[in-house]
């Protein structure tokens, strides 16, 4: 795994450092509703083969389920593809069933899971397990059926249901490995792609989102500007290597719309690709049936009726302060 993010920090209950470190994402979600066409449409746009969670781990008990999940490795970003109707635990089917696909919520890796359970405490944002119940001690939850401590935040409190796992070894991450780094753009990849720009997370209240992901995990505000070609008003946080745009969607654009189906909780819209060559990327897409939606100068968005549910960016430009252009 890559060294941890210095995440030190003035908390404002007094505590003048952090004891736990945000080490990565862990992974982003998606819910689809056929894992197998998902994990076709990753090989024949981006190139990429997934790998399902069950021929690789034991289950932690006797009934939990191992086919519910799909993991597609693009350049810094461990993809999780879910189909809902599969994940059942404990007799109880956990995540609605969706008949269009559409991007759910990340979390990140922790050193130190009791500590960032604490501190989320603290500072009123409400946790629950992974069986969804909330949290009143002050030892943090552990996974069904297992020791390891596994936990989520509430999403009224924080805008998403972001997930929170420790920094242990995840055979399907092949970032977790010592020294591991950003792979270069190799000839067969069709889309060219060097690494992920930001996430764009969709709100009405930034900040609850900023109460989080800067106040409580210790992120850096790089950037605060427009989206012109989403319409959105946006600010970017650097915080473990990736930026997460939160962003406040202007009425009667695609993205309002998306958000509106969630309001007053976020919604987790879109991922942005950095490529290589623009226009190689915009040729491919456009070769696999995938349309675009919207383009300018140095983006193009994808329809996401054609994109597996996400309105995917593809930009030939890191956002501005995003700390990995003076690489």
């Amino acid at each position: 795994m890559s060294a941890p993010e210095d995440t030190t920090r003035s908390d404002t209950d007094g505590n003048d450092e952090r004891d736990f470190h945000v080490t990565m994402m862990y992974h982003p979600s998606h819910h689809v509703p056929d894992l197998a066409e998902a994990e076709s449409w990753f090989e024949r746009v981006f190139g990429r083969s997934s790998t399902r969670l069950a021929p690789t781990n034991a289950p932690p008990r006797p009934d939990y389920p191992l086919d519910y999940s799909t993991f597609t490795s693009i350049s810094d970003v461990l993809f999780d593809t879910i189909d809902p109707k599969r994940y059942v635990l404990l007799g109880v089917q956990r995540y609605a069933t969706v008949e269009q696909p559409h991007l759910k919520a990340f979390g990140w890796y922790f050193e130190g899971m009791a500590e960032v359970y604490r501190a989320l405490k603290r500072h009123g944002i409400g946790v629950t397990s992974q069986l969804d119940e909330l949290a009143e001690g002050d030892d943090p939850p552990t996974a069904a059926g297992a020791p390891m401590p596994l936990f989520f935040s509430l999403p009224e409190d924080a805008g998403l249901r972001y997930e929170f796992f420790p920094a242990i070894p995840f055979r399907l991450d092949p970032r977790i490995v010592p020294n591991w780094t950003v792979p270069p753009v190799t000839d067969d990849d069709p889309l060219g792609i060097e690494r992920c720009s930001h996430h764009t997370v969709l709100t009405g209240r930034p900040e609850r989102a900023l109460g989080l992901t800067v106040d409580v995990l210790g992120g850096d505000i790089v950037h605060e500007g427009r989206d012109e070609l989403r319409g959105t008003t946006g600010t970017f946080v650097n915080l473990a290597g990736s930026i997460l745009e939160y962003a406040v969607p202007d009425p009667g654009t695609g993205a309002y719309a998306d958000w509106s189906q969630d309001d007053p909780n976020d919604t987790y819209h879109a991922i942005t690709w950095k490529v290589a060559d623009l226009e190689r990327a915009e040729s491919h897409l456009l070769a696999q049936g995938v349309r675009i939606q919207m383009r300018s100068d140095d983006t193009v968005v994808t329809d996401p009726t054609t994109s597996l549910g996400i309105p995917w960016g593809f930009t030939n430009k890191l956002t501005p302060g995003d700390p990995r252009s003076r690489a």
